[in-house]
């Protein structure tokens, strides 16, 4: 058996211009879940649905080498957690995951909680939910991560933060400003590092910086400043992105007859919902460590192989009516690790799917509860979604105006 062609040519500019829907649709008019196509002229095995989720993190793939050149110099930087395999990546995966346990999300909740009421107490007469939910979590994430900032630094941090994941991809100019915030983040952290391990900057106990500072390889030998400085970087940068999510909550209170209704009666299924249904991250890629056998065909060592989640988190066969905001849907659903899979699948702790899921899930929770505790208007604005940008966030951002923390009765 032998897996089906795109018979489209290259498909790089067709991602680009559509990077949600652009698998999703091809596998749909091949009938296949698997196929082979190119991808910035590479040989590439496109996969999506839950099945091929459970390949793609399965045994036998490896991240090494897989990720497009690009997001190494905005998302992710060289070098770091997401390029690892193997004994390496399982020892830095614990290092991430026990900033993770240990009550975390609890904690940056109640932080983000606090925020936010504080944000509403001033009034608002218009503000976009956006850029000020990036404010809030920069502030948040540093202090979780061990990270002194102080208040004259927060918007030109928050600039540089965001920058990394709203221009990740080079389909607009914004691309060359994430770049080069990039390299003033790797420096911003590369001297939070040297000031931890020289003495003159005391983070907290078991902060990030303390541990990625002090952190030894499986040969025990520390991590370089720059390398270390990446992993910094992807402690406090994922922590900002989830201000996307925020934003899709907004949007969906907004465009949706039973998005309301959810915040106030089934919030966790409003957040899985949310999770679900908007376009946060299109695609993640992996190669063959070996000769792997996909869908009936052996694939050799070496190829790249890319996941379709946006089209696994909208797949027919698992979600009715899955273009449509349901949040109903997860009332009694047993979440599969390799269905609902925003951001990845499989295990937290041995496989590559994000260790900030729990937080994530605790941030937007704390947000649809702000929901339910303030008063908002909201005047006319494109609420349409970007969907050829990453993450496709509305065209307005959401603005609100008149914002006020709602009485108690």
């Amino acid at each position: 058996m032998h897996l089906p062609y795109a018979t489209n040519g290259d498909l790089t500019l067709r991602i680009a211009r559509d990077p949600y829907r652009t698998v999703s649709r091809i596998a749909g008019k091949l009938e296949a879940d698997a196929f082979h196509g190119k991808l910035m002229l590479a040989d590439t095995v496109f996969l999506t649905g839950p099945d091929c989720a459970r390949v793609f993190y399965g045994e036998g793939m490896i991240r090494a080498g897989a990720a497009p050149s690009f997001l190494k110099m905005t998302l992710f930087g060289d070098s770091g957690i997401q390029s690892l395999d193997e004994a390496e990546h399982e020892k830095r995966k614990a290092m991430f995951m026990s900033f993770m346990d240990k009550g975390a999300p609890d904690r940056i909740a109640a932080q983000v909680a606090k925020a936010l009421d504080d944000l509403a107490r001033k009034s608002p007469d218009r503000l976009c939910v956006q850029d000020e939910m990036e404010r809030i979590l920069t502030r948040v994430a540093c202090d979780f991560a061990g990270v002194p900032l102080s208040e004259d630094d927060v918007e030109g941090r928050t600039r540089m933060l965001s920058a990394l994941f709203e221009h990740a991809a080079p389909i607009r100019p914004t691309f060359l400003a994430a770049v080069a915030n990039r390299k003033r983040a790797n420096t911003w952290a590369a001297n939070l590092i040297s000031g931890a391990r020289s003495g003159a900057i005391t983070p907290p106990r078991g902060s990030a910086l303390e541990e990625i500072a002090s952190y030894r390889t499986v040969d025990g030998a520390p991590l370089s400043r720059e390398v270390a400085a990446v992993e910094l970087v992807n402690v406090v940068r994922p922590i900002v992105a989830v201000s996307c999510y925020l934003t899709f909550c907004a949007h969906a209170v907004a465009t949706n007859e039973n998005g309301w209704e959810a915040v106030h009666d089934r919030p966790q299924s409003f957040v899985q919902e949310v999770r679900r249904h908007y376009p946060f991250f299109p695609l993640v890629a992996a190669k063959t460590g070996r000769e792997l056998d996909i869908g009936g065909e052996t694939i050799a060592p070496d190829t790249r192989v890319v996941l379709d989640l946006y089209g696994t988190n909208h797949d027919a066969r698992l979600w009715d009516d899955p273009m449509m905001f349901r949040p109903r849907r997860f009332d009694d659903r047993k979440i599969d690790p390799f269905d609902l899979i925003p951001q990845g699948g499989g295990d937290h702790h041995a496989g590559h799917r994000c260790a900030g899921e729990w937080v994530t899930i605790a941030i937007m929770r704390a947000f649809t509860d702000w929901l339910t505790r303030i008063d908002y208007r909201r005047p006319k604005q494109d609420l349409d979604l970007a969907m050829s940008r990453l993450p496709a966030l509305p065209e307005s951002r959401m603005i609100w105006e008149n914002v006020s923390l709602r009485q108690p009765a």
